[in-house]
């Protein structure tokens, strides 16, 4: 993977590249290029200096601003904070290859060094906390000693592209991490800040990033698994899936708020019955077996507490690769696969939702729906309709998150409020057609209604964790009560929406502040987009912070470069995509060395533009 952006300056930020020595990154030479030199700017020069700051007000440490060359490789301070309880400062070390010395099949392709810089950052993340570095230090209130932790973005059980480090095509390595540099009341520990930057900052580099101090097999099974799980979710259609559960994988989590496997002592092993098993060859680990679902409608059905649920939450986050003994490592879906909700009080901008909702009290104009604060049942067709604009192949719903008049209107109801009463057009008379016309499959948890019977090809049935195919009864059961059966209707959408770039406005006040991301609170993740807050508490594909935070970037991006007032919302996506996949995520960057961004799928940042309550859309 090429990257760029090595570059001090940044037109939104501020304490970026000031200070000497700010170094840039040429590709062409495999290698990076120093700044201004100057007399011991060298780690003995870094002692010096930060022992000379030893009690200066915090403002000095602006001093150490730029790069100093450490033994084999290359420090940089690109931002230093402003006070002792602002964010953390900026920083980054590059490792030539020449001493990080990974083999070609570690980054010999852009898969192979997405993989490898999440292991590296897995091992700079285990080696600080392991010797402590991650902690600030605390105690005696405001004058007592503070900061001092050296951190990194901590991934969890998913393997993403990150700004935290990255991996060029010549194999050279670099980190991205903070420093809260550390102070008493506002005055420089400098004695301790060189004790951190000289001799504790290099004993974690040198743990986690040479090859040679790392297990070669550890590293090799990291890379490997995620190269088996992008050519099995790739190789989904050539047999007609948009998703695969290997057999023996492990579905359920420890807890609501754990995402790490249940003891496998307790968790129940996932088997395909046979009449959907499936086999596929992967380059590394060889033949996995497991249970395909088929392009088209599918239910999953049972009772409650049978593992519904448990499937379903294994699917939608099947678009994403996991670390070696996650237990999901081999269940995957298709790559565009959303998972579809009611979302009361929403914001929705110029939608056509009259594919399932028309003719609304008052008049109201369905083909281009707004509204600041959208029912369940209309959130959820927004949300259809959004997923369709970008790309979306498939839909993935449970019952218990929809709202119940959107999916299904029995029969009793249906002789009671007459068809022309009811706005409302069931999902159930779509499905089939979004299918047959579009190409866009549906998996759902029903475990109150047999509606979809009729409409299913596929119904699967979980018994204590266990699935079974009961496809045929249900079929057969569907013929039995065909007189309740809503009429197939088709579903045709071809509404065209274009962005107005100038109602994107990152600014905060006087200030250029671009987003701030507030963090997952109870709810899930928001984002602080200037002055709004862009609410992704129901935006369930999400599983870190810091993918919440390259959406900001990436819907500033696509306003600076895409929306050019003709490009539809479904074009700049494409063209985000295009761009993520040519150049890297640190494009979105945009000059600033930050280490907390991983990559989000143009489907989230799709969900957090359409749920920015400033947006104006124009409709074609």
């Amino acid at each position: 993977m090429a990257y760029r952006g090595m570059r001090g300056g940044h037109r939104r930020g501020r304490g970026y590249g000031r200070g000497r020595g700010g170094g840039g990154y040429n590709e062409s030479r495999g290698g990076w290029k120093g700044g201004a030199s100057s007399d011991r700017r060298d780690i003995e020069g870094l002692t010096e200096t930060l022992k000379g700051l030893d009690g200066a007000g915090y403002k000095a440490y602006n001093s150490i601003l730029g790069t100093w060359q450490f033994p084999g490789y290359t420090f940089i301070v690109d931002r230093v904070q402003t006070d002792p309880y602002a964010p953390p400062s900026h920083c980054r070390v590059q490792v030539p290859h020449d001493l990080a010395q990974y083999p070609s099949w570690a980054t010999g392709t852009t898969s192979q060094r997405i993989a490898c810089a999440d292991y590296i950052t897995r091992t700079f993340s285990r080696a600080a906390r392991a010797g402590g570095h991650d902690q600030d230090a605390a105690g005696d209130g405001w004058h007592g000693s503070k900061g001092g932790a050296i951190s990194i973005e901590t991934p969890v059980q998913h393997i993403l592209e990150r700004t935290s480090c990255l991996i060029n095509s010549v194999g050279n390595i670099e980190l991205r991490f903070t420093v809260s540099l550390p102070a008493r009341g506002r005055s420089i520990e400098g004695f301790r800040c060189a004790h951190i930057l000289t001799e504790s900052l290099p004993q974690v580099v040198t743990k986690s990033v040479p090859f040679g101090n790392q297990s070669q097999a550890q590293v090799q099974t990291h890379i490997q698994c995620y190269e088996d799980q992008e050519s099995l979710r790739s190789q989904l259609g050539t047999k007609n899936l948009v998703a695969f559960i290997a057999n023996g994988s492990i579905l359920p989590r420890q807890s609501g708020i754990s995402d790490r496997p249940m003891d496998v002592a307790k968790a129940v092993a996932f088997m395909s019955p046979q009449s959907l098993e499936t086999s596929f060859t992967l380059p590394h680990k060889g033949t996995v077996t497991g249970m395909g679902i088929r392009k088209g409608v599918t239910v999953i059905v049972g009772g409650g507490f049978n593992g519904k649920t448990t499937l379903l939450t294994a699917l939608q986050l099947g678009v994403y690769n996991k670390i070696p003994g996650d237990g999901r490592e081999y269940v995957v879906a298709d790559p565009t696969a959303i998972n579809i909700r009611a979302e009361d009080g929403r914001s929705v901008t110029v939608v056509n939702i009259q594919p399932f909702i028309d003719n609304l009290p008052f008049g109201l104009d369905t083909t281009s729906f707004s509204s600041p604060d959208a029912s369940g049942s209309t959130s959820q067709a927004a949300n259809i309709l959004e997923a369709f604009e970008t790309g979306c192949k498939c839909l993935l719903i449970d019952e218990d998150t929809s709202a119940t008049n959107f999916m299904i209107r029995d029969v009793k109801m249906q002789m009671l409020v007459a068809a022309e009463k009811e706005p409302i057009t069931p999902f159930v008379s779509k499905v089939k057609s979004l299918f047959s016309d579009h190409g866009v499959s549906t998996v759902l948890v029903m475990g109150g209604s047999g509606d979809y019977f009729h409409v299913a090809d596929t119904v699967i049935m979980m018994d204590a964790y266990r699935p079974i195919d009961v496809s045929a009864k249900a079929k057969e059961i569907a013929s039995q009560h065909s007189q309740s059966v809503m009429p197939d209707l088709k579903f045709d959408c071809t509404t065209k929406r274009i962005p107005v770039a100038s109602s994107l406005d990152p600014s905060k006040g006087w200030k250029e502040k671009v987003n701030k991301v507030k963090g997952k609170t109870q709810f899930g993740f928001q984002v602080q987009f200037g002055t709004e807050d862009i609410d992704l508490s129901y935006v369930e594909q999400l599983v870190e912070r810091s993918q919440t935070k390259s959406i900001g970037e990436a819907l500033i991006l696509m306003k600076e470069k895409y929306m050019d007032g003709s490009r539809s919302v479904a074009e700049c996506l494409a063209k985000l995509q295009n761009d993520l996949d040519d150049k890297g995520i640190d494009i979105l960057c945009q000059g600033r060395p930050v280490g907390d961004l991983s990559r989000a799928r143009v489907q989230e940042i799709a969900a957090a533009l359409n749920r920015y309550r400033r947006l104006q859309v124009k409709k074609v």
